[in-house]
Parts: structure tokens; C-alpha cells; sequence
């Protein structure tokens, strides 16, 4: 067989193999983006009903921002839900490669992602666009609907398995009043003063105009390494 004949047999299997996984990957991950949609949705509907009477501003509120896009308002924070368009395979320090699933076919490792992020509602309403948010879980799917979540610690203990438990509504209600209720106790701090004891007048007149003052949950602050639970049976 000649060089370029084999370099064109290389092509084909990489497209039957490695391509086509992605696809079918690609595929798991928007049809359960789908799901998660309508799981917000529904939620919305039925928090606000039980709401019914109380103060309009923390009632629940749902929007579908594009195919790979939604969000969620709850009182004065907003959860973004974002589907990355692309497929990863997990860097080879990560934990899951050490997964018997993983371990017995590389393949597994393929991964469409689904990112929450935690935001200020102010921070939208205000177009407050230096403004921080934090991401706070990430859900993992793969070529047979296997999920893995990684997130803050309150995500980081509830899920485990990885390989045995394919991705459902019933879980996606249960990741998403997860991180809900991680956002809700999750509290606004005080700035350190010495990052905000000078400011220019474009900052107070821009503070003025349009409340713009870089703001954040925890603005001056990092989270500990140890607010990162990884999840699969050799970390449970």
C-alpha cells in the first residue's frame, strides 16, 4: 500500500470512528439541553404558582436565549445555562481517566458540555458588563448518555457512578434545584476596601449613569480548591 493511500485510509477511519462518536456525542448533548430547557420552564411555572401572592420580584423567571443558550432569574440572582457547540476529551490529568469506564474504552472520555453559571441579576438589568460570574457546575454527556457533573460542593455530592447512570429528566431536575439552591445560599460580599477605596470620576460617573461597579459574589476573593468535588467511584 502506498503512502498516500494510507494516509487516505487513516482519514476514512478517523472519520468512521473518532468523527462519528463526536457526532453521536454532539447529538446526546443538545437533545438533553432540550430537556433541560423544558425542565426550566416547567419549573418556573410551578414555583410561581406556589408563589402566588407574594412579592413579584422573586418569583421565578425562564428564557430561552438561543439554541445553546438559556437562562433563568430567581429573585436576585440568574443562572445561565450555556451548551458548548464543540466536543472535549477530558486532559490527562483530570480524574475521571481514572474511571474503570474510561480505562476500558478511551472513547468515553469524549464529552459534549453543558456550563451553570451564577450571575447578578442587577448585573444584566443594569448592563453591568465588568461585572463577575461564577461557573458552578459543568455537566458532562457522552456517546451513550453517560453523565458526569463537576461542580462546587454541594453539586460534587450527589453525583457518582459515572458509567452506569445515564443522563434523564429525573437528574436534570435534580442538578438543576442543586444549583439553584447552591445560588441562592451562595451570598454577596463586601468588597476589600483597598480595591475600592480609589476610583476615577468616569468610575462615579459611570457608577451614577449606570450602577457600573465591577460586582461579584465574591469580588476580591478565590474558592478554595477544595470547594471542587470531582465525581466517579474511585472519588465518591
Amino acid at each position: 500500500m502506498s503512502e498516500n493511500e494510507e494516509k487516505k485510509q487513516a482519514i476514512i477511519f478517523t472519520l468512521k470512528e473518532k468523527s462519528l462518536l463526536k457526532q453521536r456525542v454532539y447529538d446526546n448533548t443538545f437533545e438533553s439541553f432540550g430537556v433541560l430547557k423544558d425542565v426550566l420552564r416547567v419549573m418556573a411555572k410551578d414555583v410561581n404558582t406556589s408563589l402566588a401572592g407574594t412579592d413579584s420580584r422573586i418569583r421565578m423567571e425562564y428564557s430561552d436565549r438561543s439554541n445553546f443558550d438559556a437562562q433563568i432569574r430567581v429573585a436576585g440572582d440568574v443562572l445561565l445555562f450555556s451548551m458548548h457547540s464543540n466536543i472535549f476529551q477530558f486532559d490527562r490529568d483530570h480524574p475521571a481517566w481514572k474511571t474503570s469506564y474510561i480505562q476500558k474504552n478511551k472513547y468515553n472520555a469524549y464529552s459534549g458540555i453543558i456550563n451553570i453559571y451564577n450571575f447578578l441579576a442587577d448585573s444584566f438589568r443594569y448592563s453591568r458588563l465588568d461585572d463577575l460570574g461564577y461557573l458552578i457546575a459543568r455537566i458532562f454527556i457522552n456517546h451513550e448518555k453517560q453523565y458526569f457533573v463537576e461542580g462546587k460542593r454541594q453539586m460534587g455530592m450527589l453525583f457518582t457512578n459515572y458509567g452506569s447512570e445515564e443522563i434523564t429528566r429525573q437528574s436534570l431536575q435534580v442538578i438543576i434545584s442543586t444549583a439553584i439552591q447552591y445560588s441562592l445560599e451562595f451570598d454577596l460580599l463586601v468588597p476589600p476596601y483597598d480595591t475600592v477605596k480609589i476610583a476615577t470620576v468616569g468610575q462615579a460617573e459611570a457608577k451614577i449613569q449606570h450602577s457600573r461597579v465591577i460586582t461579584g459574589k465574591r469580588l476580591g476573593f478565590q474558592f478554595n480548591s477544595d470547594d471542587v468535588l470531582m465525581n466517579n467511584p474511585d472519588n465518591t
